[in-house]
């Protein structure tokens, strides 16, 4: 099928040949994947879109889903932006990214056992010991600690591209508090109060039994003797950025979502205040980084904590999920030996490959770095959320420099990546009332528990809202969009 130019909708649609287009192929015609929903699409009035899109928003503002957009000088919750138009994912495309998701997370687990107890990878020169020695997210305090089930990551978010040559490329690997399923779930919800007629045409995979999962996974990793064990997600509080999702599992789930302030230590165990009286728990998923987890061990300072916690921890009578400690892994320096990882432990090759990375702190890529600052996307290894990245060819001569001091003042810290051309998608633009060409990329969410695992069939799609922009992060403005896998 021909792009229909002249419908309204679609008359700002100009076409990047340089661009590998999710909808359309090179000769402009529509993939057969998506020719329904683009005729039914097609068969809508600009009048017609501006009401679905008001409708979909006021789903959003009832649901009370907010995102903190930080970049502002004003800062203020915002609905969290959300495009009308699916991504849609073909069996056996997405029966690729699912195996390649599970073999990374099995990976980093097996990784993080080891670099916490015998370090057999570090010892054999495979990753440098300097990295981890150097890494804040390393630490000491996990060393010989068995975590219950013998899991740390438990939770994992995967983000991948779509490049110029149709090919799936890992970004980077998330495993501390990988965040945004929650906003997976509502964009079905949304898209299906908007749109619900176009369901009927695809049999596309639920993304609504996530919790269900969470909650067995959860369970699978319970303390030694418990039988029914009590699960909890803690949260930093209301004002966190992520805090509609924190609330919206714990509801799912049907388990109280805490605050360090609910929970206490005594006898060594983990209890928590009730109506009732204290009532054990036994499993904590927590939304809060390490360092804040427990003032006796970490912070001293931390009121979002539970003082004594790592204690009961180490005793194996409180399983933390994920692990304290999993950010040594996810550090973006140690993506670069995402290859090296899974065949040292897996004896596979990579399913999803690495984007080309250099690492600043060995002395010939930092060279090469610094000589091509234009051609690369520069990024520091322990941010997230796409803040203190430069991407080379937006940069003045000035900023250019600033970011080759930033990066001989401490080369440990940054990584450079080639230039990436992101695949880009039909979105809803307010501005224009039209569908225009934009950058997306995709996270999954795969659980790992003893003996359990699970990939959500149907990852958060991120839209990089402004024009030729190629971040994605909600934190930086971006949206989202319902991704569909399709049934075999």
């Amino acid at each position: 099928m021909k792009l229909n130019t002249s419908h309204p909708i679609f008359s700002a649609y100009k076409k990047n040949p340089k661009l590998f287009d999710e909808i359309f192929n090179k000769n402009g015609e529509v993939k057969q994947i998506y020719t329904k929903l683009f005729e039914l699409y097609g068969g809508l009035s600009v009048e017609d879109f501006v009401n679905l899109n008001d409708k979909a928003k006021a789903s959003f503002f009832n649901q009370g889903i907010t995102f903190q957009v930080y970049s502002e000088a004003k800062q203020k919750e915002k609905i969290f932006p959300f495009d009308l138009f699916p991504r849609i994912i073909a069996p056996d495309e997405w029966q690729t990214i699912e195996k390649g998701a599970i073999q990374r997370s099995k990976a980093l687990n097996l990784f993080l056992w080891d670099i916490y107890h015998d370090k057999k990878i570090l010892k054999q020169g495979i990753v440098p010991v300097s990295l981890l020695s150097s890494s804040v997210n390393y630490l000491d305090q996990m060393m010989d600690l068995d975590p219950p089930g013998g899991i740390y990551n438990h939770v994992s978010g995967t983000d991948l591209i779509k490049h110029s040559d149709g090919k799936y490329y890992v970004l980077e690997d998330n495993i501390r508090c990988p965040s945004g399923v929650s906003y997976v779930i509502s964009n079905r919800t949304a898209l299906k109060r908007a749109l619900f007629g176009v369901f009927n045409h695809y049999r596309t995979h639920s993304v609504t039994d996530y919790a269900e999962n969470l909650l067995d996974i959860l369970e699978s990793v319970k303390p030694h003797g418990v039988d029914q064990p009590t699960c909890v997600v803690l949260t930093p509080g209301m004002y966190n950025s992520a805090y509609y999702e924190h609330s919206y599992l714990a509801k799912s789930m049907g388990v109280e979502l805490v605050e360090g302030r609910d929970l206490y230590v005594e006898n060594n165990f983990v209890y928590m205040k009730t109506i009732k009286g204290p009532e054990r728990v036994d499993v904590i998923y927590r939304r809060i980084d390490d360092h804040f987890l427990d003032p006796f061990e970490f912070m001293p300072d931390s009121s979002l904590g539970v003082p004594g916690l790592f204690s009961v921890y180490r005793q194996g009578n409180v399983c933390i999920v994920n692990a304290p400690g999993t950010g040594a892994a996810d550090d973006k320096a140690i993506y670069t030996f995402m290859p090296e990882i899974i065949k040292y432990y897996l004896g596979e090759e990579p399913i999803l490959n690495n984007v080309q990375t250099y690492h600043c702190s060995k002395p010939d890529q930092l060279q090469y770095v610094l000589e091509n600052i234009p051609d690369l996307v520069v990024k520091p290894v322990d941010e997230a959320g796409g803040y203190g990245i430069s991407i080379g060819n937006r940069l003045t001569k000035q900023q250019i420099q600033e970011v080759k001091d930033q990066i001989k003042a401490n080369p440990r810290k940054y990584i450079a990546q080639p230039i990436m051309s992101l695949s880009v998608h039909a979105t809803y633009i307010e501005d224009s009332h039209s569908f225009e060409q934009r950058h997306i990329d995709l996270r999954t969410f795969t659980l790992l528990g003893k003996d359990k695992e699970f990939v959500l069939k149907g990852g958060l799609t991120r839209v990089a809202l402004q024009k030729g922009n190629l971040i994605v992060n909600s934190s930086q403005g971006g949206g989202s969009k319902d991704t569909w896998v399709l049934k075999k």
